[in-house]
């Protein structure tokens, strides 16, 4: 999953290019599919893991200076329910108003697992978040309940997850992929890059694609 970096990302190209239209496409991923289902308790999966989790206070340092402290980081998570909460809440055919973007949701997610302790692999979990935060309604929270309980979707989710792996070797998150188009066909290589980049990176990307549409 993606989540704030994305959106500032997102803003800053369109202060940047605001001339050129752009679509950003965020694709699911799972960093390990054998987490057990009910999550795990996030030292004792990183000892298991890696021996600890050290490797995580450079991502804290980075995630404070654009507002994503991590600061109550208690589980970590099995996320396939998760990434079924996003397509049930952004499949075109629900009917709803202001129907949030799979950036929203995902900050929402981000917000509940990082900052505020919550075990995102549980149903009902989920299903606050999405009461709350991402309008799922009273008439809605049943079908959303038994939506997440029955797995419905999670075959399409891994379908999903497969299909990003095979067509463009994506291996970890975050990972990159941009590429400019003008009609229908490419134009240029686009660029295909895994971990979080300083922003430096993006623009000099951004002006390279921008320059091959002139």
């Amino acid at each position: 999953m993606e989540g704030e970096y994305c959106i500032a990302k997102k803003d800053m190209f369109y202060f940047l290019f605001s001339n050129i239209f752009y679509i950003i496409i965020l694709q699911p991923y799972m960093i390990d599919p054998g987490t057990k289902k009910e999550g795990e308790e996030f030292e004792a999966y990183n000892i298991r893991r890696w021996g600890g989790s050290g490797w995580t206070q450079s991502l804290k340092r980075s995630g404070r200076k654009v507002g994503a402290n991590f600061s109550n980081w208690k589980t970590w998570p099995n996320t396939l329910k998760a990434h079924q909460l996003i397509a049930y809440v952004t499949n075109p055919s629900r009917q709803a108003e202001n129907k949030p973007s799979t950036s929203d949701c995902n900050a929402a997610i981000f917000n509940a697992m990082y900052e505020e302790g919550m075990n995102i692999s549980l149903v009902d979990t989920l299903v606050k978040i999405g009461t709350e935060c991402l309008g799922i309604t009273e008439d809605e929270v049943s079908d959303l309940q038994s939506h997440l309980e029955n797995n419905t979707g999670a075959k399409d989710v891994m379908k999903e997850i497969q299909t990003g792996r095979k067509r463009y070797n994506i291996s970890g998150v975050p990972f990159f992929i941009v590429g400019a188009v003008e009609g229908e066909s490419s134009v240029g290589k686009p660029y295909g890059f895994s971990g979080a980049q300083d922003s430096s990176t993006f623009v000099d990307m951004f002006e390279e694609l921008a320059s091959s549409l002139e």
